[in-house]
């Protein structure tokens, strides 16, 4: 993982975006070399407008492909909904780029130089993801990872290692008789005389994650991970390294001294000015591209149910405090007319046939906007909740109230990564996702995050 502005990225993820930028570059100077010999004109500034036009077109490909979710490791092995992927990410950009060409009468190119880099771009595209695909499945280019513990902190982890194409656990040890929750298969055993070292040698470790909770009576084995440490190995706690890998904050790792002592939580006055900055001009951009579309789903909303076509509602935002969010109505009038709140489910029946299209494309969201121009809200951050939910949610699970320390948001990080939160349970998985983003904010991940959400409407993923 490589540290980018407080956000954690894979490595691999990198170094596929740095090949696909070569491939669009050269893509895009292969189309100006076909402009030049069909119609033998050489632009003035040639070498700089070749150039502007090549960055230009490899830029917004780039956009076209983050947008679908093609750096997405997860979709790597779905070779059906990569091939969709790929080709709308293909036609997205093109259209792009031949839109700012047209606008741009100087770097103006045929459609025969325009066919020829898409050609090339895709060619070269499809060839990288192919070779990244069958590279993340090769376990010589995963980190070999040993975990110090078998205990409930260990376990958790245990669950979590299929998930990472970034790392194998080879096995968990401890130096110290203890109950096991890991399953037994994966303990590895010691002979006596054994050191830490000695099984680090033996099993080729790359890295040694320390998921011991009571590090009292020699139950931390400083002196054998120092001689590790001392031979090139990695050392690292558990909530750091669940931090880095999984891109969430472990709810059974944290303790007190990990959140004030480490990086993270932190807030200041410039990135609170830049962030609103970022939230007014996005929106207000946002609102005019799609005013039409919500004016069109408020009038369906209107001729199928009547009115009110736009549905209030009290949610906790920054600080626990009480504010009005504004969604398009989706569900019927009376959808809770016993008073209590209640989850949304898929399949929800309490929700209308227009209300069932416009949650599925995130059009019942648009409003929200209005909230974010008034402050209320941000356009990245945890998702607002009912003051019911956050009553009960907080007395049932720690920690949760750090996520009200950041402004609710119109999309986040946890909305982008996981489904849609209808439990317990879920709140639980998606807070881990939150306290991530109230620990490493900033304008990089919030970017991030929207390119994300981009692919989570277009594929309706999550929608209930």
């Amino acid at each position: 993982m490589i540290h980018i502005f407080s956000h954690y990225v894979p490595g691999r993820l990198i170094v596929l975006a740095a090949v696909d930028a070569l491939v669009l570059i050269i893509a895009a100077y292969v189309g100006i070399f076909l402009h030049i010999s069909e119609s033998g004109v050489v632009m003035a500034g040639s070498g700089s407008a070749a150039s502007i036009q090549a960055l230009t077109f490899a830029l917004c490909m780039m956009i076209a492909i983050s947008s679908m979710g093609l750096y997405q490791p997860d979709l790597w092995s779905d070779s059906q909904s990569i091939g969709v992927r790929v080709t709308a990410a293909f036609l997205v950009g093109f259209a792009a780029t031949a839109l700012i060409a047209y606008m741009v009468p100087g770097y103006r190119l045929g459609l025969t130089a325009l066919g020829g880099a898409l050609v090339v771009a895709l060619a070269g595209s499809v060839l990288a993801r192919s070779a990244f695909h069958k590279w993340n499945g090769v376990s010589a280019f995963k980190s070999r990872v040993l975990v110090l513990g078998t205990g409930s902190r260990a376990m958790k982890l245990s669950e979590y290692a299929q998930r990472s194409p970034n790392h194998r656990v080879i096995g968990f040890v401890s130096l110290q008789p203890s109950k096991h929750y890991v399953p037994m298969q994966h303990v590895l055993s010691m002979a006596p005389g054994d050191s830490l070292l000695s099984i680090v040698r033996r099993y080729t470790i790359d890295q040694i994650v320390v998921a011991i909770r009571d590090r009292r009576g020699g139950g931390f084995p400083v002196q054998q991970l120092l001689e590790c440490k001392m031979k090139g190995i990695r050392i690292v706690e558990l909530p750091t390294f669940f931090e880095q890998e999984y891109r969430q904050v472990l709810l059974e790792s944290l303790n007190p001294s990990w959140m004030l002592l480490g990086d993270g939580f932190q807030q200041d006055i410039v990135g609170n000015v830049v962030k609103r900055l970022f939230d007014l001009i996005m929106s207000s951009a946002l609102l005019l591209i799609t005013l039409p579309i919500m004016l069109i789903a408020a009038l369906c909303i209107y001729l199928e149910s009547g009115v009110p076509v736009l549905y209030r509602q009290q949610r906790v935002g920054q600080g626990g405090r009480v504010f009005t969010v504004f969604k398009l109505r989706s569900m019927g009038i009376d959808a809770e007319n016993g008073g209590a709140p209640k989850w949304a489910s898929l399949n929800d029946d309490r929700a209308t046939g227009v209300g069932r299209f416009i949650r599925k494309w995130r059009i019942d969201e648009l409003p929200q906007i209005f909230n974010v121009l008034r402050g209320d809200m941000s356009f990245v951050g945890p998702r607002p909740e009912r003051p019911a939910f956050v009553d009960q949610l907080e007395k049932q699970i720690p920690y949760y109230a750090l996520r009200l320390s950041a402004k609710p948001g119109i999309t986040g990080w946890a909305q982008v990564r996981y489904q849609y939160g209808a439990s317990v349970d879920d709140a639980i998985e998606k807070l881990q996702y939150d306290l991530y983003y109230v620990k490493n904010r900033c304008l990089f991940l919030d970017l991030m995050i929207m390119l994300a959400t981009v692919e989570v409407v277009l594929s309706g993923r999550g929608a209930r």
